[in-house]
């Protein structure tokens, strides 16, 4: 990588950090407008990927492989905006997210500044830290080898897991009949959180995009480790099962349905057996 352009990635990297922050800050202006209402800020997490894929492709033009660079680009937005809508959409006129209301409760200080500092600026530098193989990758010369396309292999199912999930949650949820009770059908029956193992599978699929050589694999799997990290310990999988094993009946699906990794359920499971991982 000697030819490699480092000063012009050196400048898309601040670029693209002053784009995530950007998007956080004037989200936290629109959350703290509308009273303090925080749960705005998972709107933001789609957006602030956009954000840097489009600034990364408008800072590297003229640098890398322009197939490559679309690619990023196209597959990152696509992913980005969809989510940001389907958020909006399933929030749109609900309250305070209760995750971030016993946050908030408990904070020191300021509650506001409180928020902007553990929630706001830190996802600001997570987007930017998880983006980071976009931003390398962009400046790759050509031409692209068939890692790319176990890539966006990767990526189409990550999208369709994430998709037709929240999709079929919207569906179960809108029935009146279904009301307290545990989503247990289509993919939700192959795992308790397709959502999340569709993020998976798209963060692993853009690395294999945008990877094109071992050493940019090296320098950014850190990337996708810390997205994995998020989704199944972190704020995804962990905290939802939280809230989710206070309800009737999930104990039984926590048995007889995996974890994460889609798998077929598991017969005659009883909650004595313990959950799936």
């Amino acid at each position: 990588m000697t030819d490699y352009p480092w000063g012009a990635l050196g400048l898309n990297l601040a670029l693209s950090a002053a784009a995530a922050l950007l998007v956080l800050l004037a989200t936290f202006a629109v959350a703290v407008v509308r009273g303090g209402r925080h749960r705005t800020v998972d709107i933001a997490w789609g957006l602030g990927f956009a954000a840097v894929a489009l600034t990364t492709f408008a800072a590297s033009a003229g640098e890398g492989d322009t197939a490559r660079r679309t690619l990023i680009a196209v597959l990152t937005v696509v992913w980005g905006v969809r989510l940001a809508g389907h958020v909006t959409w399933r929030s749109w006129g609900k309250g305070e997210d209760p995750r971030y209301e016993r946050m908030l409760a408990k904070a020191p200080g300021h509650p506001q500044l409180y928020a902007l500092r553990m929630v706001y600026l830190l996802q600001a530098a997570l987007v930017w830290l998880i983006s980071l193989p976009l931003q390398f990758g962009a400046y790759l010369p050509g031409p692209l080898g068939w890692v790319v396309v176990l890539g966006i292999a990767c990526w189409a199912v990550g999208l369709f897991f994430e998709a037709l999930g929240d999709w079929q949650m919207h569906r179960f949820k809108s029935d009146p009949a279904n009301r307290g009770k545990i989503m247990d059908r289509g993919l939700w029956s192959l795992t308790r959180h397709p959502n999340y193992f569709g993020d998976f599978m798209v963060w692993w699929g853009l690395f294999l995009v945008a990877a094109g050589t071992w050493q940019v694999a090296a320098i950014t799997v850190v990337s996708p480790l810390v997205m994995s990290f998020l989704l199944i310990f972190g704020s995804g999988k962990r905290l939802t099962e939280k809230t989710m094993s206070q309800r009737d009946g999930f104990d039984r699906y926590a048995a007889r349905t995996s974890g994460f990794f889609p798998l077929p359920p598991r017969r005659n499971a009883r909650p004595e057996d313990g959950p799936r991982p």
